[in-house]
């Protein structure tokens, strides 16, 4: 079993994308602890923090189906390589305004907004490389184990931002974060993907159209792509949120919510690993009765208020997550063959991270007007009706 669960280090390539990736999200976790700590500062508003959110995943939400049409006509490779380095250019910019003490929200909001639209070139061009450095049967392994690296890299890089938050300041935070980039683009660079670009004559819309017919025509993808929406819409804001809860609910200070954003992280390297290590039969129905799990804890830690219990349901909700959505994205790379994966990977993308900053606007409005438990609350049972009705109606579903 052991060996099963690390399959996909076998592949020197992996291996070395897998590190360069976890030092570079170690720096963007630093980043976004930072980040969201000194909007909540500066605004003293949930629904600034929920806005810089938003304005961080719109672009994913507008833009990743032109990015996943470029990830299958172009060198995904340098798609990566481009984007790393506008997002290492934010991070400077960023290190540079706070440092300089003329930081202000919207300066933030831009800076998010702009890393957001690199993220939307690279997200499909990195969704499609991973699979193309592994074999066809070791998919899911590499998938699971590229949800580890970022969910260690969650552990490591809020622990190490924590401390220079507190010790140093949010310009170190920036910073280092910058600096991070380098490690993933050095690897890039040493790499040698396998995937040659396509040459197609077909417009981009056409291409794009092309992605959307392909998902629709395999059975049971449209189901996987809206529960990736949907779910998203509900069990993130639960991240977003963390300051508020953090602050507000359980009178915390920074290292409270370094310790919250660890404790989600350390849950959910344990459902990275189960992904990892299971059988890929019954993947869909195993996650579907994870997902209860998941919203009852969602709701559970909108409940507690004291921090031991706090903690015990953020671990539960952390592992309910990844199990749930690392399952949902292996059926959808098992489903689809190299020369589609951008276009088909975008579509995803464009759910998945469309939820986000839908979630965290509405949910960020929603909290001003009631509280951050209320919202919590609702949105764990919101989570457990989903996956009912998935469970009972969407039978295609969970044949996959």
């Amino acid at each position: 079993m052991l060996k099963r669960t690390f399959n996909a280090f076998r592949y020197p390539d992996f291996r070395l994308m897998w590190m360069g990736a976890c030092v570079s999200t170690i720096g963007t976790w630093m980043q976004i602890l930072a980040q969201s700590w000194l909007v909540y500062q500066l605004s003293k508003s949930s629904l600034y923090l929920g806005l810089d959110a938003f304005f961080g995943q719109i672009p994913i939400f507008l833009l990743s189906l032109f990015g996943g049409v470029f990830a299958d006509r172009k060198s995904r490779r340098g798609l990566l390589i481009t984007s790393q380095i506008i997002q290492m250019a934010c991070a400077f910019v960023l290190a540079t305004l706070v440092y300089t003490k003329v930081v202000q929200v919207w300066h933030i909001w831009c800076l998010s907004f702009t890393v957001g639209i690199a993220q939307s070139f690279g997200g499909p061009a990195y969704s499609a490389l991973i699979p193309t450095l592994v074999e066809k049967k070791d998919i899911t392994n590499a998938i699971a184990l590229n949800s580890i690296q970022f969910n260690v890299a969650r552990v490591i890089g809020p622990m190490l931002g924590g401390v220079a938050l507190a010790k140093v300041g949010a310009t170190w935070c920036f910073g280092l974060n910058g600096i991070s980039y380098l490690a993933v683009i050095c690897t890039l660079l040493l790499i040698k993907p396998r995937f040659t670009p396509m040459k197609s004559d077909t417009s981009v819309i056409q291409s794009m159209k092309e992605g959307i017919d392909f998902i629709r025509a395999r059975e049971g993808m449209v189901s996987l792509v809206v529960l990736a929406f949907l779910l998203t819409l509900l069990s993130y804001p639960l991240i977003t949120f963390l300051p508020v809860m953090a602050s507000s609910v359980l009178h915390g200070n920074a290292n409270t919510f370094t310790l919250l954003l660890c404790l989600s992280g350390l849950g959910s390297i344990a459902g990275a690993l189960f992904v990892a290590a299971m059988r890929p039969q019954d993947q869909a129905r195993k996650g579907l009765f994870v997902m209860v799990i998941l919203g009852f804890a969602i709701a559970g830690f909108g409940l507690a208020r004291r921090i031991p219990l706090s903690a015990t349901f953020l671990c539960i909700a952390g592992a309910g997550m990844m199990i749930v959505l690392a399952s949902n994205l292996s059926l959808v790379q098992l489903r689809v063959d190299d020369r589609m994966r951008g276009r088909v990977m975008s579509v995803y993308n464009v759910a998945f991270r469309g939820g986000m900053p839908i979630g965290s606007l509405v949910c960020g409005y929603l909290i001003k007007q009631t509280s951050a438990p209320a919202i919590m609350i609702g949105n764990g049972i919101l989570v457990v009706m989903l996956a009912v009705y998935f469970i009972v109606f969407e039978r295609k579903l969970m044949k996959l």
